[in-house]
């Protein structure tokens, strides 16, 4: 194939990209159009009968960045009516991470599909570069790297968040059960010792703290202690939060003492605390051979060789 072939075939392929953008873009827009005109039949009636001279309330969306917000929330919306069943999975995944907003899942759906069309249009605009011969590869890689981002770029910033808060989970949750069989102990009863343990693991960790107090307002709210708990570990997403919630649930069934189960559960979390340090610990050495071949292993050796080679150059040159 011929260097005039290949540049046919990618004018053509530009040419469809470009129409295929200009297509979805077409389709986009006129779906939004076709809800606003179903949006304001809807709420005409009702707003027919209002009187003019009534103060209005203030637009939430007003400005550039409330603008922009409802743009997101319209698109999010759009993507939530099309995939319903995949609200309650996300709405979790983001309660994990951080975001406990009521719109959280409808303003990650827009941003999700306002990252895709921003890529989109970024390739539209590579694309002329490509089939012209200017841009080469480093089109090409531009409109990947834009593709990547787009596709999975608000999943990688959510799975680090997640993952960053999990570990803080993970640290402090030997600390919440010392905390709870000491408050046990003393003679508070369950509910009354989340309530002051929250308070004192408030610096220490923040995020945590969070999820102790939307426990506590649950279970006085009259939520029963097995749905609270179980409630509870689900919003941590931790292995060390389902088992609590499945011990306290078969000891309230069972009958059994709630102080001594605690204890036991407090012994072997804190058993599984130094484990964790000590296989660290242990992975340690494996960890550092790549840096220590790669950056130190060469300065070691050319401080070890370049005397050596600086005087044996000296004494070739005198002979």
């Amino acid at each position: 194939m011929n260097p005039a072939q290949i540049q046919n075939i990618i004018t053509i392929a530009g040419a469809l990209f470009m129409l295929a953008g200009v297509g979805g873009a077409a389709f986009v827009a006129a779906g939004e159009l076709r809800l606003r005109a179903i949006r304001r039949g809807r709420l005409a009636p009702a707003g027919a009968g209002q009187m003019g001279g009534t103060s209005r309330p203030r637009d939430p969306n007003a400005g550039i960045g409330g603008q922009f917000m409802g743009q997101i929330r319209k698109l999010g919306q759009q993507s939530a009516v099309r995939d319903p069943a995949k609200l309650s999975v996300l709405r979790s995944r983001l309660m994990q991470a951080g975001f406990y907003n009521r719109e959280a899942p409808v303003i990650y759906l827009g941003v999700r599909a306002a990252s895709l069309a921003a890529a989109t249009l970024g390739v539209i605009l590579v694309l002329p570069l490509v089939v012209g011969g200017k841009g080469g590869f480093g089109g090409v890689a531009i409109a990947g790297v834009l593709a990547l981002i787009a596709i999975l770029g608000p999943d990688r910033i959510l799975n680090m968040r997640r993952s960053k808060r999990e570990r803080e989970y993970a640290d402090g949750f030997p600390d919440l059960l010392d905390l709870l069989v000491a408050s046990v102990e003393a003679g508070l009863s369950l509910d009354a010792a989340v309530s002051r343990v929250t308070e004192e693991l408030a610096r220490r960790y923040p995020n945590l703290t969070v999820h102790l107090r939307f426990l506590v307002l649950e279970l006085r709210a009259g939520k029963s202690r097995k749905e609270a708990w179980s409630a509870f570990a689900d919003r941590l997403g931790i292995d060390d939060a389902r088992q609590l919630a499945t011990m306290l649930r078969q000891a309230e069934e069972m009958g059994t003492s709630l102080g001594e189960t605690l204890t036991v559960f407090s012994q072997d979390m804190r058993s599984k605390r130094m484990l964790r340090a000590e296989e660290k610990a242990l992975a340690l050495s494996a960890k550092l051979t790549v840096p220590l071949i790669i950056f130190i292993f060469p300065c070691l050796l050319g401080s070890l060789m370049l005397p050596a080679a600086a005087r044996l150059v000296h004494v070739f040159s005198h002979h």
